[in-house]
């Protein structure tokens, strides 16, 4: 498999290529099917009592195009020469479905984060007075009209239908969009969870250290010292960030250090695998610890109407409780289940 360089492409895409589209079929049917097994494995593992947010909707929808383009490529694959509708379905079309997918999927990641932060501020600031139900659909319309506007740009672009016109050319090709949007966003949140990290490292030291494990309510936790204060608002930003590095690093630690190498080694992704659940949910939480920080003056920990993370408990890190028959601990503590 070599690279492809589009000559008439002006947003800089990498194109990747192979010469047997019948092993490409079967590659991008296995490739599709492990992640739609991801998909629902992510989503059964995220809590089922968090609240909807525009993140939560476009997740849902992305579950449902991987699988729609998974029966599209089956059936496909199963008559091989059909004709529907009046058009004519060849394994080739396999190829160019799945081109399609990429073009979209890459360039997507500006869009969702732009609105899932735009959300996140929102709610968190109160200024949105819409009801559950209508902000429900307020996001369920959203996320269409992102899918629709996003699509209707990859196929009207002349660069990227030269690119799929190619295709049909030279039809021993499968070339497959490699996003730039994919990488330059994950080397802006690596680069600023380094200089958070910096910045706070001595803190954030201390606060790994001085974690223990123990058994509360049936569950295992981990807990760590927690100076006593008179109020649940968080003041000092500095001390804030340590702990949401250690919320954040306690759950993705293993994410982060997978985009690291990513970045670093500069692998060439299709952008059909890249755009996936787990790095949604990464880049949520990312997010959300995000809009934490710089509302630092207004967050009140005790409040059930802050963004909600479906794999990190941001709340249990920072609330102060007093566990009773707990062996040589210090009064008060903070449990954290990240």
């Amino acid at each position: 498999m070599t690279a492809l360089s589009s000559e008439n492409c002006s947003f800089q895409s990498q194109l990747h290529q192979t010469n047997q589209p019948l092993d490409v079929n079967c590659l991008l049917f296995l490739i599709i099917l492990g992640k739609i097994l991801l998909n629902i494995f992510t989503l059964g593992m995220r809590r089922k009592n968090i609240c909807q947010n525009f993140m939560e909707c476009f997740c849902i929808s992305l579950a449902f195009v991987d699988l729609l383009l998974l029966v599209n490529i089956s059936i496909i694959s199963y008559f091989r020469d059909f004709v529907l509708l009046g058009f004519r379905f060849t394994k080739y079309h396999i190829c160019l479905f799945t081109q399609i997918i990429s073009f979209t999927y890459g360039f997507l990641h500006y869009p969702v984060f732009l609105i899932a932060c735009i959300d996140y501020c929102l709610n968190f600031s109160k200024t949105t007075m819409l009801s559950f139900k209508c902000q429900k659909l307020l996001y369920f319309f959203t996320v269409i009209l992102i899918w629709i506007s996003v699509l209707v740009y990859v196929l009207g672009d002349p660069a990227i239908y030269q690119s799929l016109k190619a295709q049909n050319v030279y039809s021993y090709q499968c070339p497959f969009y490699i996003s730039i949007q994919t990488y330059w966003l994950s080397f802006f949140m690596m680069v600023i969870l380094f200089v958070a990290f910096v910045t706070s490292w001595s803190e954030v030291i201390t606060l790994v250290q001085a974690i223990r494990i123990t058994s509360y309510m049936n569950e295992t936790i981990l807990y760590f010292p927690f100076s006593s204060h008179s109020s649940y608002t968080v003041s000092s930003k500095k001390i804030l960030l340590s702990r949401l590095i250690v919320c954040f690093l306690g759950t993705w630690l293993p994410f982060v250090l997978l985009q690291v190498i990513v970045l670093l080694l500069k692998v060439q992704i299709p952008a059909y695998i890249e755009m996936n659940i787990p790095w949604l949910y990464f880049v949520n939480s990312f997010l959300i610890a995000i809009v934490y920080w710089f509302n630092c003056h207004k967050l009140n920990l005790r409040d059930i109407a802050l963004p909600v993370d479906p794999f990190v408990n941001w709340k249990y890190c920072f609330i102060p409780l007093t566990i009773h028959n707990l062996e040589q601990t210090e009064k008060p503590i903070s449990i954290i289940i990240c």
